[in-house]
């Protein structure tokens, strides 16, 4: 209507009936009167053109596949401006059983029954007609839509790698309409009032779920809390990395160096403790004693036994039961791991139902199925005292939106892989560009915890 309105205004005649008192300046005259009417129009124009970016116009979504070979979902976001924003969804081998559920088709015909096309078709012809017109800048609004139209607790009916892969590709196109780094957009969302550069946790080596070794611990992370910056402590984190590598071609041999799903090392080491001491060795090489810290995601609940005990040897079955541990008995150990080494975190040390046990929160937003719920769990988190961990999953993809979100959250904390693997290191190296964009920024460095 303010289109019409200004196309009939400009068809008036440019000067007025009545003589000027100057009839020798119109032309003057003329072009003031066009530069007025003229910069109305582009305003008008760019107003609407502001809009229609702020609006959802389509969405399509397809089936790719990620790190480990297996099928994932991605979603393309276009808006009313005919920009592109698209996302993929990651995928765990060790999942919880209170996580969002993961849609599969269950077709054992096509990849393996891992295919996500069910999944792929619920943005295509459900959410993709519902959420048409849809204001990307209100996260929480187009997230609560999605929500009422599943309508089950776990997001079972259309499945949390659908929904999340729609809810990420929102908060990019959300950031784009504002004009703001994404980190900005979700630091904004969340209300967080300082942005923080968080500290790497290098998985560096692998066992548990992840790889084909004795080790019933799942990661072994190294954690540069000396670094003055995330640059350096990547520098110290490739460094180690690959100072570990010739330790372990060493003593185990070549073999040993191929790298599990996240790019860590899994060498046939026979218990924990050695993987430990593999660590010690690395860092104190490199020269980093005192700088770089130990981290470890243990994933209790892979090897809980039915008894409500722990069985370290759980790869190999039958056993005899020589390294079933209570749950007293495994906190013990885990006292003893930290008297001898410099741990300073320990990611599912005990089943998920032990929440007595808990003191820090891993977030991985595949896990909870929406990029409002996940801010919300790390705002909640910190206002109980907790400590939060971005977190990848095992089956990764190029997309680095946990980047942006972990400076957005100001978690201090981010766990995604070894440096190693392309799907890891580009979330490293997104971080390396967000630090260099911000300039003067703090590196959570010890303070991790509660930046």
């Amino acid at each position: 209507m303010a289109l019409t309105a200004q196309t009939n205004f400009l068809t008036k005649p440019f000067c007025p009936l009545t003589p000027l008192t100057k009839p020798s300046s119109p032309s003057s005259l003329k072009l003031r009167s066009l530069k007025i009417r003229g910069s109305s129009v582009s305003s008008t124009v760019a107003a609407l053109t502001k809009e229609s970016s702020s609006k959802v116009k389509t969405l399509k979504a397809r089936q790719i596949i990620d790190s480990r070979g297996n099928p994932t979902v991605e979603v393309d976001l276009i808006t009313g401006d005919d920009k592109l924003y698209r996302s993929a969804v990651p995928s765990g081998a060790s999942t919880g059983i209170y996580e969002a559920l993961e849609l599969r088709d269950g077709d054992k015909t096509v990849y393996g029954g891992k295919g996500v096309l069910n999944a792929v078709n619920n943005i295509n012809h459900i959410l993709g007609h519902k959420l048409v017109g849809a204001d990307v800048r209100n996260q929480e609004e187009v997230d609560a839509i999605m929500m009422e139209i599943d309508g089950t607790p776990n997001k079972a009916k259309l499945g949390a790698n659908a929904i999340l892969g729609v809810s990420l590709s929102v908060c990019r196109a959300g950031a784009g309409a504002k004009g703001v780094p994404l980190y900005k957009h979700i630091q904004e969302l969340s209300g967080t009032k300082e942005l923080v550069m968080p500290v790497p946790a290098f998985n560096v080596i692998n066992g548990g779920s992840h790889a084909g070794n004795n080790l019933a611990m799942q990661e072994f992370m190294i954690l540069p809390v000396g670094a003055t910056s995330f640059a350096e402590a990547l520098c110290m984190g490739s460094e180690v990395y690959h100072i570990l590598k010739g330790i372990i071609k060493a003593k185990y041999g070549q073999d040993a160096c191929n790298v599990g799903d996240e790019g860590g090392f899994a060498p046939n080491v026979q218990d924990n403790r050695e993987g430990l001491v593999l660590l010690i060795d690395a860092i104190e090489k490199a020269g980093y004693t005192g700088k770089i810290k130990i981290g470890m995601d243990v994933a209790a609940s892979e090897f809980l036994t039915k008894e409500g005990n722990y069985d370290l040897d759980f790869k190999n079955q039958p056993n005899n039961g020589a390294h079933v541990l209570s749950p007293a008995s495994l906190a013990d150990l885990y006292r003893n791991f930290v008297k001898e080494f410099p741990i300073v975190s320990i990611e599912d040390p005990f089943d998920q139902d032990d929440w007595s046990s808990w003191s820090s929160l891993q977030s991985s937003v595949n896990q909870i199925g929406t990029v409002t719920e996940s801010i919300q769990a790390a705002n909640d988190s910190k206002a109980a005292g907790w400590g939060v961990m971005v977190s990848h999953r095992s089956g990764e993809t190029e997309d680095n939106f946990i980047a942006d979100l972990s400076v957005g959250l100001a978690s201090g904390q981010i766990k995604t892989g070894a440096p190693c693997r392309s799907e890891r290191l580009a979330k490293y190296n997104q971080l390396l560009r967000i630090e260099e964009e911000l300039g003067n920024v703090r590196y959570a460095g010890e303070a991790f915890r509660s930046p």
